[in-house]
């Protein structure tokens, strides 16, 4: 687990770097050109990356009653992220404010989380 959550911290350190450089490089962007302006856009996507790898990796390591937990937990996850973002996006036809595809992501870790601590307490 250490080496995953050094792996974890890493990426998660450089994502926060990027992320403010990304947002103050573009405040002033009319002068630049539209590849340069993607590309800046898109820096926070590399160690959002390194920290899928991280998980992925750090799931290799696992028994099989953790991965069964963690299978389980992304199991629910991925069904009540679903359920959650069809629902809201059902609610902005009606007036909801519009909410950024930016948003998605942390409400999937979120519902990991719930799903790991409902899965870990099925098997204690």
């Amino acid at each position: 687990m250490k080496r995953y959550y050094m792996e974890m911290g890493a990426a998660a350190a450089l994502y926060s770097v990027l992320l403010i450089l990304s947002v103050i490089l573009l405040k002033d962007q009319q002068e630049m050109a539209m590849a340069l302006k993607i590309i800046i856009t898109l820096l926070p996507v590399i160690p959002a990356g390194l920290m899928c790898w991280a998980v992925v990796r750090n799931m290799r390591t696992l028994d099989e009653m953790h991965l069964r937990i963690q299978y389980e937990a992304l199991g629910f996850a991925f069904a009540a992220s679903a359920l959650l973002t069809f629902t809201y996006g059902f609610l902005e036809n009606v007036g909801f404010p519009h909410v950024s595809w930016v948003c998605v992501w942390p409400v999937m870790g979120l519902m990991w989380m719930i799903g790991l601590r409902l899965a870990k307490r099925r098997y204690q």
